[in-house]
């Protein structure tokens, strides 16, 4: 969300596109000619290291973007590749709450490139003006950002069609001027960001009213929305500008800011393209029309109804099985399942998130969505709310959470003197007062209903609770995650799980309840259970790696030696760090896809000029490298060097984003933002708490994963530091040539080029 005009809402609903954008034709650049000075600098700043002088022609193809490509589609179709180019990595990838989500840039680009079957390639950019630059001098060929459209920029590049259109709007602090009207606007200053429209608007206001002492600061490029809005809470006497949409998904994760008078019209947000590019613009505009939708009005509809408007809509909460955002992925069991469905009836989906304090039955009776459910249990008292289930999707006994410092509940005779705290209407209700019919000494406590299952799950691990019920899965996981907790005995037997509908609708029920049925037999099924519903191995508490003074550390050692000097790492944290991902085996593999040593996700390993799979020692070690490089760069040079390693680490492990969001709350929490452990971490705990994470831009996050992550490395590196010195005395050996593939780059030229140098 970066103030040049890109959105903070990955969550946008987009406009439905009007008619295809007018393209001019100039001359093309003289070929072979210099990119401008600010290109090359986009280039150089995004470049990864130099390479010696032995590496391997995939290693010289690590940074792709360096090719000038002046041609239309044809001639991209002869490359085989696709280059967008974007102004930020992470800011699109909001989880915007309370609200439609529909695909975000990146989801629709790297959808874009398989229809054109072309290998996307990711360019990054500070300002919104080297974007440009780049796709004019052909070092990009689409800019996928919510680029606003102005005349000055259309005699320069071509638009596609409208995705949204907003208004520059005047914001403040909850403590700043009186911004309701340009003319009230006095003894102020704007902080913009530099580069970015916001400033030429600025300029036009002081113009425009020369009394009112008003002042302008322009800030780095690189500067946050959140950072903006923190200068205006912090001065009362300033004021940002920000696009009308920008402040859309700002105020729902933010009240501590005031909205003010829009000072710009309507104006169109697209894509940009090569203007003698006609072809990909052509089809750039046909996919955009098929893909995006506008957001629905509340409807109760059935199936016909459903198909005719192309759009499925899902009722969930933001959390653990529902749907949440990790590392920048929209995750999620419910939200996974739907996809697959609306995938197979060629619907787009829309998933809509309700608030904690909202009723999914109630949104449901008003039309806001057409199916609902968060793992949700059957049970008689939500039929009796004029619900019909699905078949279930799942089945899930109920399970004790307690105290891990308290005596473990095993059997009901472990009961006795014991109190189960549970959530206002739970559907562990009824095992609950069985039990305590059952007269075993147990007590039963109602939480007031504005407390969520997760708090009950927070206040448990602090003490402040003795134990409560939760499906068997969430007991498991949360007692892998947190050693506070300890699973007990189960109080039920497996109940079944479904998305709820109106009765009415037996249509979309008869189609949903085929499609659950045979998804139930697919592995796609078997798949997204291991990550929901299970403990994931790498999630847990890895038992201290063997450690031999004088030995190797790893099988490994050299390889990250090499990659880890190139880059300024100790070479013993990276070590320290693939043994929690993989207990160093090369060929392990995440539930979620994740390869190789460092368990990198492929598409990042992509992004980072390493060709998946990673499986390949060297390679899922250059990746990781690469990507634990590239995240440690995100951060301001003000940290301290051991706590920006710790925030690396944690970025790495829940992405950049939810990190972003932990800082944010630990300064509203008086905690030191540039401080890890004690500090944010403690604020990363948190935003598993829907007191919490409502507030943060990123939502819900597992934050017990990346604080055990990050500790249990620090231990290890620690244990090592202690065997084995940080040095690198000697030069690693030459490695043997990759092999003969074309997905890694190699092939017979890098055999041949491997060849020469000995």
């Amino acid at each position: 969300m970066r103030a040049y005009r890109t959105s903070g809402c990955a969550a946008i609903c987009l406009f439905a596109i009007l008619a295809l954008v007018a393209c001019s034709k100039p001359a093309p650049p003289a070929s072979g000619s210099e990119p401008p000075p600010s290109v090359q600098q986009a280039i150089k700043e995004q470049a990864i290291e130099a390479p010696p002088a032995e590496e391997t022609v995939a290693e010289e193809q690590a940074a792709p973007q360096k090719y000038r490509e002046t041609g239309d589609l044809k001639a991209l179709k002869k490359r085989g590749t696709i280059r967008f180019v974007t102004v930020s990595l992470y800011e699109q990838d909001q989880l915007n709450q309370s609200d439609v989500v529909t695909q975000n840039h990146n989801e629709l680009a790297r959808e874009f490139a398989k229809r054109l079957r072309l290998e996307p390639i990711w360019l990054y950019t500070e300002t919104a003006e080297q974007a440009i630059e780049m796709v004019e001098n052909g070092y990009a060929d689409i800019i996928t950002d919510n680029l606003t459209e102005t005349p000055a920029r259309q005699k320069r590049i071509s638009f596609s069609e409208p995705l949204d259109q907003v208004r520059e709007t005047l914001v403040t602090g909850s403590k700043g001027p009186d911004i309701s009207a340009e003319d009230k606007l006095h003894d102020i200053t704007f902080v913009v960001i530099a580069g970015s429209t916001y400033v030429g608007t600025a300029q036009r206001l002081i113009k425009k009213y020369p009394d009112a002492n008003l002042k302008l600061k322009k800030v780095k490029p690189d500067e946050k929305v959140e950072t903006m809005l923190d200068t205006v809470n912090e001065f009362p006497n300033t004021v940002t500008i920000l696009d009308s949409n920008v402040v859309a998904g700002a105020r729902q994760y933010r009240d501590d800011i005031r909205v003010g008078t829009p000072v710009t019209k309507n104006q169109n947000i697209a894509w940009g393209f090569r203007r003698d590019s006609e072809q990909l613009g052509r089809r750039l505009n046909n996919f955009l029309t098929r893909t995006l939708v506008k957001p629905l009005k509340r409807r109760v509809a059935d199936w016909p109804e459903i198909k005719k408007s192309g759009v499925l809509r899902l009722l969930t909460y933001n959390g653990p099985t529902g749907y949440f955002l990790w590392k920048g992925v929209l995750m999620g069991f419910d939200y996974e399942l739907a996809k697959a469905f609306a995938k197979q009836h060629n619907l787009q989906l829309q998933v809509i998130a309700v608030p904690f304090d909202h009723s999914l039955i109630q949104w449901l009776k008003e039309g806001r969505g057409d199916i609902a459910g968060a793992f949700s249990t059957f049970t008689p008292e939500r039929k009796e709310q004029g619900v019909a289930f699905s078949v279930p999707y799942a089945e899930m006994a109920e399970q004790i959470l307690s105290n891990s410092d308290k005596p473990p509940i095993k059997d009901p005779r472990d009961l006795r003197g014991r109190t189960l705290t549970l959530r206002a209407f739970s559907p562990f209700s009824a095992s609950a007062h069985a039990l305590k019919d059952a007269d075993l000494g147990v007590k039963i406590e109602i939480a007031p209903p504005d407390v969520s299952y997760l708090e009950l799950i927070s206040m448990v691990a602090s003490g402040k609770l003795d134990a409560t019920i939760m499906d068997a899965s969430t007991t498991q996981i949360e007692a892998v995650l947190r050693p506070e907790l300890v699973a007990g005995m189960q109080t039920s037997d497996p109940r079944p799980k479904g998305w709820m509908m109106l009765p009415q609708n037996w249509r979309l029920q008869r189609e949903i309840n085929k499609f659950i049925k045979k998804f139930r037999q697919s592995d796609d099924y078997k798949r997204i259970s291991k990550i929901y519903l299970q403990p994931e191995s790498r999630y847990l508490n890895r038992m201290q790696a063997r450690i031999i003074p004088g030995a190797d550390l790893s099988p490994f050692d050299s390889l990250v030696k090499s990659y880890s000097s190139r880059f300024k790492f100790d070479w013993r944290l990276v070590v320290a760090q693939m043994w929690q991902e993989s207990s160093f085996n090369p060929r392990a593999v995440s539930p979620v896809g994740a390869q190789g040593l460092l368990q990198v996700m492929p598409r990042t390993a992509q992004d980072m000029g390493v060709p998946p799979p990673l499986f390949e020692p060297e390679r899922g070690i250059k990746a990781g490298v690469r990507y634990l490089n590239w995240v440690r760069d995100r951060f301001p040079t003000n940290i301290q060097l051991n706590n920006k390693l710790w925030f690396t680490l944690a970025s790495y492990n829940a992405g950049y984003g939810h990190l972003l969001d932990a800082q944010q709350l630990a300064r509203r929490l008086d905690l030191d933002p540039n401080v890890w452990f004690g500090n944010v971490e403690v604020a990363m705990l948190k935003l598993s708490d829907p007191e919490y994470f409502k507030h943060a831009r990123y939502g819900y996050v597992r934050g017990a994963e990346p604080v055990n992550y990050v500790r249990n490395i620090r231990n290890l590196y620690e244990a090592y530091t202690d065997v084995v010195s940080g040095d690198v005395a000697v030069r690693p050996p030459l490695r043997p040539p990759e092999p003969e593939d074309k997905s890694a780059g190699g092939g017979k030229a890098a055999h041949a080029r491997h060849e020469e140098r000995q």
